[in-house]
């Protein structure tokens, strides 16, 4: 028997399956993107925040600029906290006491066109923030950077909040030390995401109205704080909870709401 022969196929038999779990390790969101003409593109972040939070904002902002076809930029807020309306093109992200409603944050993205990311914004809140449970940089830098990332296209790379930690906000964690900022295979997922451009920069359609945060979608008022209201729970985190909605608004677009909700 030619055991080095055995030997070499054995090794080339686990680097295949290694390669395999590599390539599984997808979590792009649907294929999700922002319509743009070149890489890298600029996408805004508007500061809707407190001074508490502008460090960690600026954290994200720095972090997920890293990517090697995107750049996120802190500008001036176009929206008050409380309502956090959006603003097509780019990504509001407020803070505000939004009530002991059981979420830490959420990100809310509207898709046309389906795949174009047109807006979205981002809530962080203050309710629980304030309290000694949340009121650190871990946890406060891992729910900005996640929900901020959920905006770009980006799903978890795992959804088990007691597994180990993967060392990247797109993580569920019961422990947020080690997943405070994107890794590596975040930035590779967002090369794959826009590698296809295209020159359709936007789009917005006239029947769905941003009102505060409220929308009248086809004679509808939609109360956007109201989780019933999101639409649809289309997944669920490992605990049960609903964490990902689908609200079909009509003509073709769509609005996601992720939610990361307190323990």
């Amino acid at each position: 028997m030619n055991f080095k022969k055995y030997a070499i196929a054995f090794s080339v038999f686990i680097a295949v399956l290694v390669l395999a779990s590599v390539v599984n390790a997808f979590h792009s969101w649907n294929g999700y993107h922002w319509a743009r003409t070149s890489n890298p593109f600029t996408l805004k972040l508007g500061d809707n925040v407190s001074s508490v939070w502008d460090s960690h904002l600026g954290t994200t902002a720095n972090d997920w600029s890293v990517s090697e076809v995107l750049d996120t930029v802190v500008v001036s807020g176009n929206t008050k906290p409380r309502t956090c309306k959006s603003t097509t093109g780019r990504v509001e992200v407020c803070s505000g006491r939004y009530g002991f409603n059981g979420w830490l944050g959420v990100a809310q993205v509207w898709v046309s066109g389906g795949v174009h990311i047109t807006k979205g914004t981002v809530k962080v809140n203050d309710s629980y923030f304030n309290t000694a449970a949340y009121n650190n940089p871990a946890w406060r830098n891992l729910v900005m950077c996640q929900e901020v990332g959920h905006t770009l296209g980006l799903d978890h790379q795992d959804e088990v909040f007691d597994n180990a930690n993967l060392g990247t906000c797109m993580d569920y964690t019961n422990d947020p030390s080690t997943n405070q900022h994107p890794n590596q295979h975040d930035y590779d997922e967002l090369s794959a995401i826009y590698a296809h451009l295209t020159d359709v920069v936007s789009t917005v359609f006239s029947s769905v109205n941003g009102n505060g945060n409220r929308l009248e979608v086809v004679g509808q008022d939609i109360d956007l704080d109201n989780p019933s209201a999101w639409g649809k729970a289309v997944k669920k985190d490992s605990r049960g909870n609903n964490s990902l909605y689908e609200l079909n608004l009509g003509n073709g677009e769509k609005l996601f709401t992720f939610v990361i909700w307190a323990r």
